[in-house]
């Protein structure tokens, strides 16, 4: 008896759908793309409208085949790709390959990997929607003009390899611009003014607010002094007393976004890490006594809307587990703000099931697994939620018309917070019992010398942000953006900071002298904008391509005639120790290498070693130098590698520990900067104050 196909594009989505849907499906997976630009040359007609040229991608002969002989047997071909563009321009190219009617109502699509919903999907399918599908084109097409056609130019005028490409190149430039700002940033002085107070036998503190004329900052060590003098021997009246109460509202699903950001933040993964695990739980798990299973829906969306089948669910957990008053009063749909129009066709990311616990499917998930897997499930109970409510108390105070003022707070109800254990909590500060025109004893005063901070680099996460408010790509792109910028070399890791390299800067410089619309943020963004007006039908593809294209042939034209050449290599006095021959520094795609002048004829290289001034503990002749993993962390190692294999995170430095006389190192991280000893059975360390 002939079997319905059903196409999916993974394997491991296949093994699930056919556990659903039983004996009378066949279930094959195109393992992506099949069909494609090509490789080797542009691939788009430019003459002829901007026609691509599709072809079946190298490798994928084999797959295609195999579903064509599977459709040929089929009664029904159901073409189930991701419910994105992508997905849909890959049934697209699918439906033309097994010659289905544009007609055929052949798509089917759903957003999570559950019996009912692959059910419900193959009840109710439909045509392909050839909007989605030309938005998809143009994107491809933008991107394959803007790649292969200034890209040949870098490796004419600079050295082969380079690449720039529409996001990834406005990407560096937002990383570029960012340290440029660090660079010309300068300190400003500032002091703050504390006093130890007491009342009612209970100790407290309270802060500077405004001087006698109203003003609220002390920028040197004369006025901090000068408000010190005119409040000494003056009494401290408690001049008004506020008690409010203050609710803090839980947090929205997750997003594609919000779930990279969070991740990276609170469990220190890449952007890369997290939307990997979060493709394996949304594919499915094979979980101990109900099979495989999809744990949580598509992870590519920027929608914070929950349906009404799942918030009622999700509502039922909540009551039964914590009781009425923690249910969130209204239960509407949370809008999210956004310069750009919201791909709402999905749902936020969350659990298919809310009964499938954290807790319950540890066992069947590994480590990095469950942690994603809980902070989704936390993340989606919470945002349907109470409030969590605070009491708070604001006192100012007064001595002599200097202003102070003093907080105190006490949370009175959890409310979300019993359940999403990321968030940030305050511990409890308590006040005496104050009245208005009451005076506090004054037990001393504290000051303290501060310097305003340049602002941080750009995280992963922080990156992400900062595309999704720009407009800049969409979900399915800042994974993969981040992952090309750091492969290519334009960008490396300094901690969990992003810092451009000398070829990302340099490659920036280049790209903004002639191709500045190109790499603008507002360009670029206005790009994306007009492919959504596609995918909404109101917009046509080509001409989209064509209004780029003249102005961007134009600046080919001025870059392939004035661009000057740039030459990559710099002599050196060394000697190639192989051939005796001038070493000559190279950039490669791991920063800069020193290779011998008599290329091809010898090959003999070495790395540039970074030396920090620190000699090697372990080692007579070594000494400490910068490296960088396969994953472009930097560490710090013995130059002597392979002889010597002394490595550690913490920058060194020329200290011995005083308890047991191991080297010192040097860790900064967002939250504290500390001297350790790096004898793991040494438990020294001083914290440092930033």
């Amino acid at each position: 008896m002939p079997k319905s196909l059903v196409i999916v594009e993974s394997p491991a989505k296949a093994k699930t759908i056919k556990k659903f849907l039983g004996n009378n499906y066949t279930v094959k997976a195109s393992v992506g793309h099949v069909i494609d630009l090509p490789k080797s040359k542009l691939g788009v007609d430019i003459d002829d409208n901007f026609n691509p040229k599709y072809i079946t991608i190298r490798g994928k002969g084999t797959v295609l085949k195999e579903i064509k002989a599977e459709a040929k047997k089929a009664k029904k071909i159901l073409l189930a790709t991701d419910p994105d563009r992508e997905g849909e321009a890959i049934s697209w190219h699918l439906s033309n390959a097994l010659n289905i009617d544009d007609e055929t109502e052949c798509r089917i699509e759903f957003n999570e990997i559950t019996k009912t919903a692959i059910k419900n999907a193959v009840k109710n399918p439909r045509k392909i929607n050839m909007n989605l599908v030309d938005a998809q084109q143009a994107r491809r097409v933008l991107d394959r003009l803007v790649g292969y056609k200034i890209s040949p130019l870098l490796w004419q005028k600079m050295r082969r390899g380079l690449s720039a490409g529409r996001v990834q190149s406005v990407a560096t430039k937002l990383i570029k611009l960012k340290e440029e700002e660090i660079e010309n940033f300068i300190p400003q002085e500032y002091w703050s003014l504390i006093l130890k107070l007491k009342a009612n036998k209970l100790n407290f503190e309270a802060n500077f607010y405004s001087d006698s004329d109203g003003k609220k900052e002390i920028n040197t060590e004369q006025e901090v002094q000068k408000i010190i003098n005119t409040i000494k021997d003056s009494e401290i009246i408690v001049q008004s007393i506020k008690e409010t109460e203050k609710k803090r509202q839980p947090y929205l699903p997750f997003t594609t976004s919000t779930l990279q950001q969070e991740a990276s933040n609170k469990l220190g993964f890449s952007t890369k890490k997290t939307m990997s695990l979060a493709q394996q739980l949304y594919e499915g798990i094979d979980i101990k006594g109900a099979g495989t299973v999809g744990l949580i829906t598509y992870i590519r969306t920027d929608s914070v809307r929950i349906s009404e089948e799942s918030t009622k669910l999700i509502n039922e957990h909540i009551e039964k587990q914590y009781g009425k008053e923690y249910l969130k009063k209204t239960q509407k749909a949370s809008v999210k703000k956004s310069g750009k129009k919201v791909q709402d066709a999905h749902e936020a990311i969350r659990p298919t099931d809310v009964f499938k616990k954290p807790d319950d499917m540890k066992e069947s998930l590994n480590r990095d697994q469950h942690k994603l897997y809980k902070m989704i499930w936390e993340r989606t109970v919470a945002s349907q939620m109470a409030p969590s409510v605070y009491d708070t108390v604001s006192v100012e105070l007064e001595s002599n018309g200097v202003i102070f003022k003093s907080n105190g707070s006490r949370l009175k109800f959890r409310g979300f917070l019993e359940v999403y254990s990321y968030a940030s909590l305050s511990s409890d500060t308590t006040l005496p019992k104050l009245k208005e025109g009451e005076l506090v004893e004054k037990e001393s005063t504290e000051t303290k010398q501060h310097f305003t901070q340049p602002p941080s680099r750009y995280t992963e996460a922080s990156l992400v942000k900062s595309m999704e408010e720009l407009g800049i790509g969409r979900p399915s792109t800042y994974s993969p953006t981040i992952t090309t910028i750091l492969s290519r070399g334009y960008v490396e890791k300094e901690g969990k900071g992003l810092k451009p390299t000398e070829l990302g800067i340099l490659v920036t410089e280049i790209l903004d002298a002639y191709f500045s619309q190109v790499i603008d943020v507002n360009f670029t963004a206005e790009l994306e904008r007009n492919l959504d007006k596609v995918e909404e039908g109101k917009g046509d593809w080509k001409r989209i391509i064509k209004e780029f294209y003249i102005p961007f042939e134009d600046m080919l034209k001025k870059a392939e005639e004035n661009m000057e050449e740039i030459d990559m290599v710099e002599e050196t006095d060394e000697d190639c120790t192989k051939c005796g021959n001038k070493m000559l520094i190279k950039h490669g795609r791991f920063g800069k290498f020193m290779a011998c002048s008599n290329y091809p004829e010898c090959t003999h290289t070495k790395p540039i070693l970074n030396k920090i001034g620190v000699a090697c503990p372990d080692c007579e002749n070594g000494e400490i130098v910068e490296r960088r993993s396969k994953k472009g962390r930097l560490f710090y190692g013995c130059s002597e590698f392979p002889k010597c294999r002394f490595v550690s995170w913490g920058k060194p430095i020329n200290e011995n520990c005083p308890q047991c006389a191991s080297i010192l190192v040097h860790k900064v991280n967002k939250k504290s900067e500390k001297i350790m000893c790096t004898n793991k059975e040494c438990k020294y360390e001083k914290v440092i104050e930033k």
